[in-house]
């Protein structure tokens, strides 16, 4: 079964709530991450205007060029949730027991 973002909702800051087709829901906090990221398509989020105007579409998508794929979501929203440790693994999320393989 694919993974799909099926509501989303701004809150404040970097943070949004979010539901997922897994029927998990939670609240992801972008901020660490899109201020630390090396990935240059990714830093015009750093702006909070252009963050706040995110549509979705199986996942959040910010002006048609910017999206973060519904597992990197997913993760981010539950990381700390240990039953789900092992779906990260095989996702690529994780690459041992506690480190995060994201730049």
């Amino acid at each position: 079964m694919m993974l799909l973002i099926t509501k989303a909702k701004y809150l404040t800051e970097y943070k949004i709530y979010l539901e997922s087709s897994d029927g998990k829901n939670g609240n992801v906090d972008l901020e660490k991450y899109i201020f630390s990221t090396k990935l240059k398509f990714i830093q015009p989020l750093r702006d909070i205007n252009i963050f706040q105007k995110f549509r979705l579409d199986y996942t959040l998508i910010w002006s048609d060029e910017i999206d973060l794929a519904p597992e990197f979501l997913y993760f981010k929203t539950f990381e700390n949730d240990k039953s789900l440790q092992e779906q990260f693994k095989k996702w690529g999320y994780i690459y041992n027991s506690q480190t995060p393989c994201l730049s």
